[in-house]
């Protein structure tokens, strides 16, 4: 038992810290009776999905993925939960109720395994990959081959914030 222990390196523990961020944000969305604190659950497992993918030597998709989900998404989100809840009198006018939480644990479960199953034979070469020319390399593509896709999800979002922004509104 000592020695497992000792052959246990700092990266596994490290991987293990950011696994259990994820889940732990995840199983807290999952059980979360206020919607609210759904979203502040969802902020600690972007994040530490975002942790993973520093660990895992893709930073560019880390900062991608804070900026983008953490930085956009998630406080559009938030904001649209504060804007469009009806402010009542009572406190309760933003719980939720998880109506069939045992068929999402199925779910989750089921989703999990085919995702393990589509990806385990996988095969990876990193050895030979240099960071900086793919993160450089990927900047230039999106300016110049790919400006059209870059653009269209540009205006993606705006959509989506002109959408919730019409939803958040008041009924005049």
């Amino acid at each position: 038992m000592l020695e497992t222990i000792k052959n246990i390196d700092i990266q596994n523990i490290v991987f293990g810290l950011f696994f259990a961020v994820t889940l732990g944000g995840a199983l807290y969305v999952l059980f979360s009776k206020n919607v609210l604190f759904a979203a502040y659950g969802l902020l600690v497992s972007l994040l530490g999905v975002a942790g993973i993918f520093v660990f895992g030597g893709a930073e560019f998709v880390a900062a991608a993925q804070i900026m983008i989900y953490i930085g956009g998404i998630l406080v559009l989100l938030i904001f649209g939960i504060m804007l469009s809840s009806q402010k009542t009198k009572d406190k309760d006018h933003l719980k939720i109720e998880n109506s069939d939480i045992w068929l999402t644990i199925l779910l989750v479960f089921l989703l999990s395994f085919l995702v393990i199953f589509l990806v385990s034979p996988l095969i990876f070469d990193t050895h030979n990959l240099k960071p900086e020319q793919h993160i450089k390399n990927m900047g230039f593509n999106l300016m110049t081959d790919s400006v059209l896709a870059l653009e269209l999800v540009g205006v993606l979002l705006l959509m989506a914030l002109i959408g919730a922004t019409y939803i958040a509104k008041k009924d005049e």
